[in-house]
């Protein structure tokens, strides 16, 4: 028996059985029609369940979408058409069984009420160092127009930037446009002689130019002696980032055999302010670490601390 409970997983002692469960799909049914771009699929929560398949077909039965959501609903853009469309539950040991697949369709609508702008880049909360890069959508095909709003959240919401009539799907933004670091949100509606979006379609990005502080060199100590073949312990600390944003940062140690770094022995990418490393060679050695954040900016190399392996 004993030899048996050691194939088992403590998920699966733990989880609850769903496999025999069906999730309970409330929109779209049943040969609903929706005249939108956007269909915002929901179903009842399943206990037991922490997460939800949704996969829908198209009428020639190709996978349009398979995605795994934690919430009991799910926003998607969709093109005119006919679909089915089926949600299952899963938890870390088991799958409840697929729901009965829904047929629905979708019909392109003159009326931009009930339509989104889908924006395509940049991603939402992207992070960088240069104020000159395009903000673009998806076209709706019955907007004669769009219109563009920037704003600055770091500055309490303020409007820098704002264009009507845009008949193109995207707009460069420079210098000009966005002067100061900080974070930002950009929307975008879409227009036609009868109507619009009733809301903006959102996302956030943040300009960082400001480089990551000098990091400081702990441990190994200067000039202290390690032992060939065992493990060393880097480690190093940096000032708080004082910056409008603080955008993620992540470090490259180098170690090298001197001083002016031109012979480097090891260059390695490190996401935290420790790193371990043991040398088969005897000799002196020189080591530093510069800080680099999301946004592309690269602050100063640590002053080099050394030390000798025996």
């Amino acid at each position: 028996m004993l030899g048996l409970l050691s194939f088992i997983s403590c998920d699966d002692i733990l989880e609850e059985d769903i496999s025999n469960d069906i999730v309970q799909t409330t929109y779209p049914s049943e040969g609903d029609v929706i005249e939108s771009n956007v269909v915002t699929f929901q179903w009842n929560e399943l206990d037991g369940a922490d997460d939800y398949r949704v996969q829908i077909y198209d009428l020639y039965q190709i996978k349009v979408y398979d995605t795994l959501v934690s919430a009991v609903n799910v926003s998607l853009p969709m093109a005119e058409g006919g679909y089915q469309w089926r949600v299952r539950g899963e938890n870390s040991a088991y799958e409840s069984t697929y729901s009965f697949p829904v047929y629905f369709e979708v019909n392109e609508s003159f009326d931009l009420t009930d339509q989104q702008v889908i924006l395509s880049s940049p991603v939402t909360n992207f992070v960088t160092n240069s104020t000159t890069f395009t903000l673009a959508w998806d076209e709706l095909p019955v907007a004669d127009y769009y219109k563009l709003e920037i704003v600055n959240n770091s500055t309490g919401g303020t409007i820098v930037y704002q264009q009507d009539n845009i008949t193109t799907t995207s707009v460069t933004l420079n210098n000009t446009i966005i002067s100061q670091d900080g974070s930002y949100t950009w929307k975008v509606k879409a227009i036609n002689s009868i109507s619009e979006t009733s809301t903006y379609t959102s996302r956030t990005f943040s300009i960082d130019t400001v480089n990551p502080n000098q990091p400081q060199n702990s441990l190994p100590a200067n000039s202290s002696t390690q032992t060939v073949n065992q493990t060393i312990s880097f480690s190093w600390t940096i000032p708080a980032d004082s910056g409008t944003i603080q955008s993620a940062i992540s470090y490259v140690i180098e170690i090298a055999s001197d001083s002016a770094f031109t012979n480097i022995l090891q260059s390695s990418n490190v996401s935290g302010t420790t790193f371990s490393q043991s040398f088969t060679s005897t000799g002196d050695y020189y080591w530093r670490v510069t800080a680099k954040d999301a946004a592309g900016n690269t602050g100063t190399p640590s002053s080099y601390f050394t030390f000798t392996v025996n």
